[in-house]
């Protein structure tokens, strides 16, 4: 499946190392990239995936432009598949920065609305997050107690990032200094930010995923 308006290129490795990279002073890093992976299943004997990524457009974030052409990556995600089928779907972010409060709120209200999509998040930084009454912090909250999981990058993550979205041209990935260091402080301060906000998931359809 292709979509034209997300970029199925690889990213280059200097891309996703600057934009990437869980600094604490992220100095020149406006533009917020989205790497993704969209797995669906409509039994136990069919499972495919897409994957590829986005960075934000001038008046769109990245966030509301993967809605945007989210149609073409889950077809049947309102209704049922051709064979009248119900199709659940699991989608991955992998987000350079976390989402702001507004994308948030919206994000939210749209996965109220699907409930046979699951969404996961994983950021290498924390979007305006330093104040304790910022609404970044409450637009995280908010996702939470739609049903996101929302987690910090580690390693591992960016390894799998590394070794998915990016032209490594068999060159392994390489940790950057700290980048272990920041993982752990970004964790706990994610951690403070959610710990108020409690998660019901209803959602008993993505037992099909295996997730």
């Amino acid at each position: 499946m292709t979509c034209k308006c997300i970029d199925l290129v690889l990213m280059t490795q200097k891309k996703f190392i600057f934009n990437y990279k869980n600094v604490r002073w992220a100095r020149g890093r406006h533009d917020t990239y989205l790497c993704f992976v969209v797995k669906r299943r409509t039994g136990p004997d069919s499972l495919s995936f897409d994957f590829g990524h986005l960075r934000n457009r001038t008046g769109c974030h990245v966030e509301l432009l993967f809605l945007r052409h989210l149609g073409a990556l889950c077809p049947g995600l309102s209704g049922s598949s051709v064979d009248g089928a119900r199709m659940y779907y699991a989608v991955t972010w992998f987000c350079s920065w976390s989402p702001c409060s507004k994308c948030s709120q919206q994000l939210a209200h749209f996965l109220s609305q699907t409930p046979n999509l699951r969404l996961r998040i994983f950021v290498s930084r924390l979007y305006f997050c330093d104040e304790e009454d910022s609404q970044e912090r409450e637009g995280l909250r908010h996702l939470k107690r739609a049903g996101v999981q929302i987690s910090v990058m580690t390693y591992k993550d960016y390894f799998y990032c590394w070794q998915t979205f990016v032209a490594r041209r068999e060159r392994s990935f390489k940790a950057w200094d700290d980048l272990h260091q920041n993982s752990v402080r970004l964790v706990r301060k994610l951690n403070r930010i959610l710990q108020p906000c409690e998660t019901e998931d209803l959602r008993d359809g993505f037992a099909l995923l295996g997730l």
